[in-house]
């Protein structure tokens, strides 16, 4: 892991232990899981994809042509096979950290959100989505979603379901 992945990670769990004091969530799965959240992203490729294989995952059409997706999932898996955790929060936590999923845990939100918002992070709007998180982690989330849907639609990428699930579920729950 090279330094900025390092700090990164570091800053996640430090945002997640916050957010999970905040809202009344195991502290130490939050750290955890933000420690871990990206510890296969600077795998190659290839090793992530055997990883996957691996672990008898098959990825659908659109993970399969968004190489970004593949350290959630090879991540979850890696963490189970070097680490031996099993906790399915954990795993789970790691596993979606990228796209969100409709009935996501509070552990689950929360290593969602710390990654957007860990305090290295100076994208346009990262200053508002941490302020929203400390209000509501469902306003942080659908804030994030909207970044992402627009995001991803501008370059005429794909977007996974589970994070237009995510998305809408968080949207109908506010109505």
């Amino acid at each position: 892991m090279g330094d900025f992945r390092y700090t990164h990670s570091v800053n996640v769990a430090k945002e997640a232990v916050t957010l999970a004091k905040l809202y009344g969530c195991d502290e130490g799965k939050a750290y955890i899981a933000g420690i871990l959240h990206d510890v296969t992203k600077e795998i190659p490729k290839d090793e992530q994809l055997q990883i996957i294989r691996d672990g008898g995952i098959i990825l659908d059409s659109v993970q399969k042509n968004a190489p970004k997706l593949w350290h959630s999932i090879s991540g979850s898996v890696y963490i189970q096979t070097h680490f031996g955790i099993k906790d399915a929060d954990i795993i789970n936590a790691i596993r979606y950290h990228t796209t969100g999923r409709a009935g996501m845990s509070l552990l689950e939100k929360i290593i969602y959100t710390a990654d957007y918002t860990s305090e290295e992070r100076s994208y346009p709007g990262a200053d508002i989505m941490r302020e929203k998180s400390r209000k509501s982690l469902e306003e942080a989330m659908i804030f994030s979603c909207q970044f992402t849907l627009q995001n991803l639609s501008s370059k005429e990428a794909a977007i996974h379901p589970d994070q237009l699930f995510c998305y809408n579920e968080l949207v109908l729950k506010g109505k």
